[in-house]
């Protein structure tokens, strides 16, 4: 990962709660999907029915043997779906081989749907169909998102009371809420590292790695803390370019990062020109459907200044290319992906 010369301080948004009593107990549990490519079964050793991605959330009740029923939530194109021959289904996937099912409009990927793959309706806007459907899941596959009602943070400000500090609702509060300056924290184990919430992963914690809680959200902490590297294994980034600010954090905080410029290695997937279903390019401008920043997952839209059109034309479908752009739009208006401008292009090694 590229960072600047000096390192005082590396904010990262990191989920740290130590288990309470098994969210089964309280009401139906959520789980985070290991294995990126793990099968959705029909029943338990039965017919293999979807590909689900590493990250995804699923709903689910408590293990049975080796497998936990799970249910399937989120977001397809309603020009992907149409009636289905089962009554069992509202709707059945037309789109061959597959489509994506996300978590919300645009956004992240839960699961690959095979043409013909039975949903249930739940809800419909213009563009996209909210469905779920159930089925099951090998439990070694998954791993139980604790209850924030049910989890506490080791601080020093509550190791005496033994009191819990819950967390805002998800979609209830609006702003995170502060966490007090003494809030310290430490990992008891290894603890996995996140760019942003549910975002991609930016290194590992030791055990007993010293943290200071800025925040708190849901389930997620954001937190920060002071470390040495050696001074050889650095590299300077640009003046006024940013390095490793993820796709996740310009949605989730798009005003913060408009006009600011920023590094990413992109995956290119085609030249497009904006039509009315992309206002926030301007009408007739030629952008490039990119995946990424890599290694995310997710999609970008990066508008072309005239005089690039050709270098960017000659660039071979799936190529790695890193770009220095500018930020016009840290989340679009219909499918959430961030629009950005091209400012200068490399072939990425």
């Amino acid at each position: 990962m590229q960072v600047s010369r000096i390192v005082h301080a590396l904010p990262v948004a990191l989920g740290f709660l130590l288990p309470g009593p098994p969210a089964w107990a309280q009401g139906p549990a959520r789980y985070r999907v290991t294995n990126d490519g793990e099968w959705f079964y029909q029943e338990p050793d039965g017919r293999r029915l979807a590909r689900l991605a590493r990250g995804a959330i699923v709903a689910g009740g408590a293990p049975r043997g080796t497998w936990t029923q799970v249910t399937l939530e989120g977001y397809i194109f309603a020009t992907s779906v149409g009636p289905s021959p089962r009554p069992e289904f509202d709707l059945a996937v037309t789109r061959a081989p597959d489509e994506n099912l996300r978590s919300s409009a645009g956004g992240a990927l839960v699961a690959k749907l095979a043409e013909g793959f039975g949903l249930k309706k739940v809800g419909q806007d213009d563009r996209w169909v909210h469905v779920t459907r159930d089925g099951w899941v090998s439990t070694s596959a998954l791993a139980l998102i604790p209850d924030v009602s049910a989890t506490r943070t080791v601080s020093e400000s509550d190791t005496s009371s033994g009191g819990l500090t819950p967390g805002p609702r998800p979609g209830v509060d609006s702003m995170p809420a502060a966490a007090p300056s003494s809030g310290r924290a430490q990992t008891p184990r290894p603890t996995t590292l996140y760019r942003a919430p549910d975002g991609p992963e930016a290194g590992t914690v030791s055990p007993e790695t010293p943290l200071r809680v800025l925040s708190r959200s849901g389930e997620w902490a954001r937190v920060q803390f002071e470390g040495w590297v050696k001074t050889t294994e650095l590299q300077d980034a640009p003046p006024g370019v940013q390095i490793g600010v993820s796709a996740a954090e310009l949605r989730a905080e798009p005003q913060r990062y408009a006009g600011q410029v920023l590094r990413w290695t992109l995956q290119f997937i085609a030249v497009q020109k904006a039509d009315d279903l992309r206002p926030d390019i301007p009408e007739g401008a030629n952008y490039v459907l990119a995946r990424g920043p890599l290694p995310e997952r997710g999609f970008v839209y990066m508008i072309i200044p005239d005089g690039r059109l050709g270098a960017v034309q000659a660039l071979a479908p799936l190529a790695n290319i890193q770009v220095t752009v500018k930020v016009r739009q840290g989340r679009s208006r219909f499918l959430g992906n961030p629009v950005v401008e091209l400012i200068s292009l490399e072939a990425s090694p």
